[in-house]
């Protein structure tokens, strides 16, 4: 906030920092475009602007995130995302969101749903959550936690399923992403991840049936800004 306001009195606009980008990387060669696109917001003087506790997923509850556990950004401008990856805590409700509000644990995803259904957003879709234990699907996906563990069957409820297969559908359509099983995945299909989760209980068949039923949202293909 302190930098913001030493700032004020020099803003340079978007579209001059776009502009004046490209030239310089045209000349110089040191800078590809989208590094300067995806870069602009971080020059002395530029933010993006934020309402603090705003919603992407009606009906949430906006409880934030330790900032050490995702990164600022502008998304879908400066990363596209085309995955939506599911989680199980591996424990409680309270679990995840007492370690997602830990700045030690480095990790978090953008929400989290509990057993009966109610929905906690920790992170904003245009932001990077540390989710997925890979840089590029952190890039372009959203992560959505789920009170539970792998090994029982009886943790994952019909208000669950319900729940979560609507806050999917909903981030499908804001982002254009197909509701199947290619862009709808688990942790443990993200290369390199050493995680199991959801677990041999999770019932995909009848959460894509779900999120397939959730009627379309008007004017889907963006985010929330």
């Amino acid at each position: 906030m302190g930098n913001a306001e030493k700032e004020s009195g020099r803003r340079v606009s978007r579209r001059v920092v776009l502009i004046g980008g490209a030239a310089t990387a045209a000349g110089a060669g040191a800078l590809a475009w989208d590094g300067i696109y995806r870069a602009w917001w971080r020059l002395p003087g530029i933010e993006r602007k934020r309402v603090e506790g705003e919603l992407d997923h009606r009906g949430a509850e906006w409880i934030a995130a330790s900032a050490a556990n995702w990164r600022r950004a502008d998304r879908p401008d400066d990363y596209g995302i085309d995955r939506v990856i599911i989680h199980v805590v591996q424990g409680s409700y309270r679990t995840a969101l007492k370690v997602f509000r830990d700045p030690g644990h480095k990790a978090a995803a953008h929400y989290v749903v509990r057993e009966d259904g109610h929905v906690a957003q920790m992170i904003r879709e245009l932001d990077v959550a540390y989710h997925a234990g890979n840089r590029s699907f952190n890039e372009c996906s959203i992560g959505i936690e789920h009170e539970g563990f792998v090994d029982d069957p009886d943790a994952f409820t019909d208000a669950m399923y319900e729940s979560s297969a609507r806050l999917t559908a909903g981030i499908c359509d804001r982002y254009g992403i197909p509701r199947d099983r290619e862009h709808i995945i688990a942790h443990s299909d993200v290369p390199g991840s050493d995680h199991t989760d959801p677990g041999p209980h999770w019932d995909w068949d009848r959460y894509l049936k779900l999120v397939r039923a959730v009627e379309a949202s008007p004017g889907t293909g963006t985010s929330a800004g």
